[in-house]
């Protein structure tokens, strides 16, 4: 028998398990979405702020050689936890399952602050990490909650500002902290904003829920979560420090595969599982949830190595670097309010990822031209192109997924798709990381003239570090810096062959006409999905 919450934010009425869903007006959204953002703000301002802080917490620890596991836990429990908030929440409701994401990642990130070696300092990101997959998948997963479809490209360029703003202040933060008061505030600084976050949605974020029976995949969340580790610790770990043909790396590449094989099986007969493989039956859902993954194998392991740029090569402090990206956010924000204001008109939006793909991939090969005297200028409407394509797919992509599937779903669907794109992230950060590093020797060992024992590896060393490679005497200097340069141009035409995948999913997707606050299941593919999913409750 199922029973229905009868309290929603600002006094909507519950809808019973028949009835049509019953959205939010413009102002409770409006109300709604300053918890959301915030909650959104936390996730997305942590992966750019600490990348400026780790010279120094290096260098505080003296722990050069355990650097990547600041990141890479981080990465670990954010992507591993992902589908089992999005699948919690769908049973247990939004709110709470929101409200524990963020108590979790402030902890996190006051534990964090509080790190007296390396191996806290580890352990406790991983902590911050486990909140952080819950607060953006969760956030999405609400928004396809109170907004219908057709009606969410309206909100687009507020989910934007989250993404632009903390690209903006994450390294200027970063760099303000780290040379003020300390490295340790870029953990204190989530307080303030996640006690924000915390007040809205405990005070006004009262949606309606479906209780019903429910069982916990919990066999299915150890094995993805074992997948995602094994393959992190391949591709971020042994494959970097051990080589990429050693028994330890192809050992962990091979357990990633099995269990992941092993979890597509253990999915397919639980009663609840995690990840509902009937979603990957719908070509929408499937088609873009590839593209996430791909864009975000281009976008987020190619764009790392921009900073790198304009603080090595152009000499910018992390404050400078960080204003710097400003064109690649005023792209986002052009492209991103003016087609979600189009794709709440037409209810269409097929074309925007299409185009997406084919500006990301312009960038790509634009930045691929990099050299030593680069002008700045032109450096900006690469980025500010960059910015425009990634503005025309980040949300839309996640809409239409929504928008494929039945709301019982909403946040296996929303949860899942994050779940692909910080995957793709995690796998394009590490494969671009390694070609960075063997491009790297290879041109220095064509640019340094009858090198002597040892030079090409104390410049690829130097190149590691924007301080070590200043301080440099020239000529060698000069070889790094030209080596790096052309390194990264390398970098980012090996994203190229990821973008054009993405593009032929793009143009493959069909589209379906977006859902408004009246509309039930419109498409035989919804149908069965329902059917699938009712039967499997029984």
């Amino acid at each position: 028998m199922s029973t229905t919450e009868p309290a929603t934010a600002g006094g909507a009425p519950a809808s019973g398990p028949g009835d049509s869903p019953q959205y939010l007006s413009h102002k409770q959204i409006l109300v709604v979405l300053g918890g959301l953002m915030a909650g959104m703000f936390l996730a997305a301002l942590d992966q750019s702020i600490v990348g400026t802080a780790l010279p120094q917490i290096v260098s505080e620890f003296n722990s050069l050689d355990k650097l990547s596991w600041v990141v890479t836990a981080y990465l670990l429990t954010s992507t591993a936890s992902t589908p089992l908030w999005g699948k919690i929440s769908d049973l247990y409701g939004r709110r709470p399952l929101f409200i524990a994401a963020i108590v979790t990642f402030l902890g996190g990130s006051v534990l964090a602050a509080l790190s007296q070696n390396i191996e806290m300092l580890i352990g406790f990101r991983a902590v911050q990490g486990l909140g952080a997959g819950g607060l953006m998948s969760l956030a999405f997963a609400t928004i396809g909650d109170v907004i219908p479809p057709r009606e969410r490209g309206k909100y687009m360029g507020y989910f934007g500002a989250v993404f632009g703003l903390s690209s903006v202040a994450g390294p200027l933060l970063g760099g303000l902290l780290t040379d003020g008061p300390g490295w340790r505030w870029i953990f204190w600084i989530n307080l303030p904003i996640g006690l924000v976050a915390l007040g809205i949605v405990a005070a006004v974020l009262r949606l309606p829920h479906v209780k019903r029976s429910h069982k916990i995949d919990y066999v299915g969340a150890a094995v993805v979560t074992a997948a995602v580790t094994t393959l992190l610790l391949a591709i971020s770990w042994s494959g970097p420090t051990n080589g990429w043909g050693t028994a330890t790396t192809i050992a962990l590449l091979v357990a990633s595969v099995v269990l992941a094989v092993a979890f597509v099986f253990v999915e397919l007969r639980v009663a609840e599982p995690i990840i509902p493989m009937d979603l990957f039956k719908g070509r929408i859902f499937s088609g873009y949830a590839g593209f996430a993954f791909l864009l975000g194998v281009a976008m987020f392991g190619a764009l790392i190595f921009l900073p790198l740029y304009l603080q090595a090569v152009k000499d910018m402090s992390p404050t400078r670097s960080g204003l710097a990206l400003l064109p690649m956010i005023v792209g986002i924000f052009s492209a991103s309010i003016p087609s979600g204001q189009l794709m709440s008109k037409t209810g269409r939006y097929k074309i925007y990822p299409i185009i997406s793909a084919i500006l990301v991939s312009t960038a790509m090969l634009l930045l691929s031209t990099l050299s030593m005297t680069t002008p700045y200028w032109h450096l900006a409407i690469y980025m500010f192109i960059m910015g425009s394509g990634l503005g025309l797919s980040m949300q839309i992509t996640v809409t239409a997924a929504q928008n494929s599937v039945p709301r019982q779903h909403m946040g296996t669907a929303t949860s899942t798709m994050t779940f692909f794109r910080s995957m793709g992230g995690a796998i394009g950060t590490a494969v671009f990381g390694a070609v960075l590093t063997s491009r790297l020797t290879d041109h220095l060992t064509t640019l340094v003239p009858n090198a002597a024992p040892g030079m090409i590896e104390k410049l690829t060393q130097a190149a590691n570090s924007v301080p070590m490679l200043h301080a440099l005497q020239e000529p060698m200097k000069g070889w790094a810096l030209h080596g790096l340069v052309d390194a990264m141009g390398d970098v980012f035409l090996v994203s190229l062959p990821f973008l054009a995948i993405a593009l032929v999913l793009a143009i493959i997707t069909p589209e379906q006409r977006l859902a408004g606050r009246t509309d039930g299941p419109k498409s035989d593919d919804d149908a069965s999905l329902e059917a699938s999913a009712a039967a499997s409750m029984h």
